[in-house]
């Protein structure tokens, strides 16, 4: 029987002596002229290929905002450590430690506030399992916590961009993500921001590669992260619709990812009922605590009115103004042509915020992982010049860090 001399690949063929000369792995260079991964490596090498970015990404941004934060920290203040434990996050750690109340709470005339059942219970659990591995303070353990947390958002947000646009991209995405946004300093914090936006790249990146009981679970597991986990269902929703519209038939797996995405965020205002016997126990303390309701917006509307004629300091106005332009750059990505996930899931997050009564100086921190108002200018920049690139960049990176450390040391509220 004769052997054949030629082996196909692709669809040429070549002379089996060539195949002993060939390289084990050739390296591409897409027309973004970024180079792609070496077609055949070894799983660690294709990790480290994809991951780099986002972990220089992190280290930068990391340097540059807890300098800032060192060199504003006026004389006497609270010293770096404290303050990126300071509000929320000491509630958090609380419950880590502690646990949750087992009652409402009164003050000593006995009216309602708010207590650490607001908080749900996610990002609790990972700073108890961070403290039971490490053996670490339950504060430290919450910051470290939350820059493991920070390092899994950025690698999932790049592997993510990368998919739908390129690496250029999504490089550029993830540096105005963890450096340029105003408030992007919660994401070192020991808040529940960097965890919220990992757990919800995880499902937009699982949903993208039609693993869909993965993306189930991570959407599951966002559910008990922030209540503004109905963004990520309703992502999570819109890309199963596109599948099954694409496909004709319904499966089951895509079915329980829906399932899935919707459990979480019911579950846990289910229990908190449950423990104080009233069903809307959650939404009770919410508004005792910190008067957050659904309201339609009226609240940010009445906001801008105060923002641009009455308000006394600069800090109501920038908010104003930087509200109004995230508005603007959402509505970019939507004559974009965005994936239509990506785009649901930010712009939720984004209505979400604007909808509820919540603090106008939070507003910035709680739209942080929305990612769907960077999309347009991380295009704009990976097209652009390198030395325009550069210089944007680091512009707004310094804008951006030193906006949030402001915040920390010289706002006199909450952020």
């Amino acid at each position: 029987m004769k052997t054949s001399t030629t082996t196909a690949i692709g669809a040429h063929r070549i002379p089996a002596q060539a195949q002993h000369s060939a390289p084990a792995a050739t390296t591409t260079h897409p027309p973004d002229g970024t180079p792609r991964a070496p077609a055949k490596t070894a799983w660690p090498h294709r990790a480290w290929y994809a991951a780099w970015p986002a972990l220089a990404v992190y280290a930068t941004s990391a340097v540059l905002h807890l300098v800032l934060l060192a060199a504003m920290s006026p004389p006497g203040a609270p010293g770096v450590h404290d303050k990126l434990l300071s509000w929320d996050g000491d509630l958090y750690r609380s419950i880590a430690q502690n646990g949750y109340p087992d009652s409402f709470t009164h003050d000593a005339s006995g009216k309602l506030v708010g207590n650490n059942l607001a908080f749900f219970p996610a990002y609790p659990a990972l700073i108890r399992t961070v403290h039971a591995l490490t053996g670490l303070g339950y504060g430290t353990a919450a910051l470290v916590a939350a820059h493991l947390a920070m390092i899994a958002a950025l690698v999932a947000v790049h592997l993510l961009v990368s998919r739908l646009y390129d690496r250029r991209t999504a490089t550029v995405a993830t540096i105005l993500l963890a450096c340029a946004q105003p408030m992007a300093l919660a994401f070192l914090m020991a808040y529940s921001e960097s965890l919220f936006l990992a757990l919800a790249a995880a499902t937009l990146l699982a949903a993208h590669r039609k693993a869909w009981l993965t993306a189930g679970t991570f959407a599951l597991l966002t559910g008990l992260a922030r209540p503004a986990a109905a963004a990520v269902a309703a992502a999570l929703i819109a890309a199963v619709v596109l599948h099954l519209m694409r496909e004709r038939r319904a499966t089951w797996r895509p079915l329980a990812a829906i399932a899935l995405a919707c459990a979480g965020t019911p579950a846990y205002l289910w229990w908190v009922g449950r423990r104080l016997h009233q069903t809307d126990a959650w939404f009770t303390i919410q508004q005792a605590g910190w008067d957050t309701r659904w309201d339609n917006g009226s609240s940010f509307w009445h906001f801008l009115g105060y923002a641009f004629t009455e308000a006394d300091g600069w800090v109501p106005v920038s908010t104003a103004v930087l509200l109004l332009a995230l508005i603007a750059a959402t509505a970019l990505a939507w004559q974009r042509g965005t994936w239509p996930p990506l785009l649901i899931y930010g712009t939720a997050i984004l209505v979400l915020t604007l909808g509820q009564s919540n603090y106008y100086h939070s507003k910035l921190r709680l739209v942080v992982p929305a990612l769907i108002f960077l999309i347009p200018l991380a295009r704009a920049l990976s097209h652009a010049r390198p030395r325009t690139t550069v210089i944007v960049l680091t512009a707004a990176s310094l804008f951006g860090s030193w906006y949030g450390a402001y915040m920390l040391t010289s706002w006199q509220y909450a952020i």
